[in-house]
């Protein structure tokens, strides 16, 4: 999701809180303990919800650390005006722990001064130093 940032600081969910990621999981089982960078996503549909939490929380570290370093933007700043509201995954091809590449398809949705919105991306990740990493959108 690199058109849209984040808020300044990290905004925890509090305990028991729903992860803003959808999976139907707590914060603390789900996106949490990425974030925290005490554990590594095992799929590419797993570290693209992380990315959608951080964004939702403001954790700027974690986009950091998850983007490949060539695609990474050098200034990437947080936009307090972005509220994000939900995250649809809707396809995902390999980037399984069997792969190297995979793809992630999503709808992220989001308010902000001109009311609510919708961004859909087809996103490319590639495993770097051993981690997946966000690498790119994928045009079709």
């Amino acid at each position: 999701m690199p058109r849209r940032r984040s808020r300044t600081s990290p905004s925890v969910p509090a305990a028991g809180a729903d992860c803003p990621c959808g999976s139907g999981r707590t914060y603390t089982e789900c996106c949490g303990p990425l974030h925290a960078d005490t554990s590594r996503a095992s799929t590419a549909e797993q570290l693209m919800r992380s990315r959608y939490s951080a964004f939702a929380v403001g954790d700027l570290a974690h986009l950091r650390r998850t983007w490949h370093p060539d695609t990474c933007p050098p200034d990437l700043q947080p936009d307090t005006a972005t509220t994000w509201t939900g995250l649809e995954i809707l396809a995902a091809s390999e980037g399984t722990p069997f792969h190297r590449e995979g793809t992630v398809e999503f709808a992220a949705h989001y308010r902000d001064a001109s009311g609510p919105g919708r961004m859909h991306e087809h996103s490319r990740f590639v495993r770097h130093e051993g981690a997946w990493v966000y690498l790119e959108p994928l045009t079709d």
